[in-house]
């Protein structure tokens, strides 16, 4: 039994994390200071012998005896990490500091859930691991993204210089159940406004193109790359290669939630990229690892969840 600390653990990923962990027979502590994370995402974890909560923010250090952890602990949406900017950039770079420099004492791996936001707004298409992206360092979305590009520095720099043993992965857009109904992404918005009935909000003309993983694949890419041997750090892109225009997600989401939602176009934010694609070629070799679950497939699962959020 390893005994695994996953930080942001209550959030909508980490706590899917926590409880795959636990169902693998670990012992699991999850780290979170409820920023954008719910109680109610791992409350039916509680009664787990092998599961501990603690409230604990990452910008502060925090000790503990582990054998691995995994770093998710950052609003990941825009409404959420440009809310408080400075709060942003600090769980980005100090908190990955407190977890390396915990790491480093006591031997721990630790993987680092990075992000294709790392890329910007890309000029090379699909997005490989070698491209070093194309980042406004002071736009309105700089404090994500900049904060974990430099999380990624830090992580190799820990490596290089004190051998803690790491791992990078850039997760592209992933959706599923406990998504935030307020987040402000594109699949939890569309889903909530088709289900109220609202005009569904397209920003720009709606051909811009995004990639949709589902929760679950990217959990086993996580893990598998996790299991890596020392040789392998990443980065390496876990997302699914499947490209669709926003246009055509929200006319899926209308057709399967049967709604009377009219689609409204708005001016498209600042920095938003136009193109999000993940070359996966890298994970397909080093972690025998491809997403497995299709859009269509996905998308019932998430609406069924919010339909009982929403209580509908």
């Amino acid at each position: 039994m390893k005994k695994i600390l996953v930080t942001g653990g209550a959030g909508f990923i980490g706590s899917h994390l926590c409880e795959r962990l636990l169902s693998e027979g670990n012992e699991v502590i999850c780290l979170d200071n409820y920023f954008t994370g719910e109680k109610s995402n791992i409350v039916h974890l509680l009664d787990n012998p092998y599961f501990e909560l603690i409230r604990h923010d990452i910008t502060m250090p925090f000790f503990i005896e582990v054998d691995e952890i995994y770093n998710l602990a950052c609003p990941a949406s825009p409404i959420h990490y440009q809310y408080n900017a400075i709060k942003t950039v600090k769980t980005s770079v100090m908190g990955a500091i407190n977890m390396l420099g915990l790491a480093k004492r006591i031997k721990a791996k630790i993987l680092q859930a990075s992000t294709s936001e790392v890329y910007g707004d890309p000029k090379i298409h699909p997005q490989k691991e070698t491209y070093w992206g194309h980042v406004n360092p002071i736009g309105k979305r700089s404090c994500y993204d900049e904060g974990k590009r430099c999380a990624e520095t830090l992580f190799m720099d820990y490596h290089h210089q004190n051998n803690v043993r790491i791992k990078i992965i850039r997760i592209f857009n992933t959706y599923g159940p406990r998504m935030h109904p307020n987040d402000g992404r594109v699949v939890s918005n569309f889903i909530v406004q088709a289900l109220q009935n609202k005009n569904i909000t397209i920003y720009g003309d709606g051909n811009q193109t995004r990639s949709f993983q589902y929760v679950d694949d990217l959990l086993n890419g996580m893990i598998s790359t996790m299991k890596t041997g020392d040789d392998f750090n990443g980065p390496v892109n876990i997302g699914n290669p499947n490209e669709f225009t926003i246009l055509e997600l929200a006319e899926k989401i209308l057709k399967k939630t049967q709604s009377k939602s009219k689609i409204e176009f708005l001016p498209l934010p600042s920095d938003d990229p136009i193109q999000r694609q993940p070359d996966i070629s890298l994970a397909k070799k080093k972690l025998n690892w491809e997403p497995k679950i299709e859009l269509d497939e996905g998308l019932d699962k998430t609406i069924e969840y919010f339909k009982n959020k929403l209580s509908l």
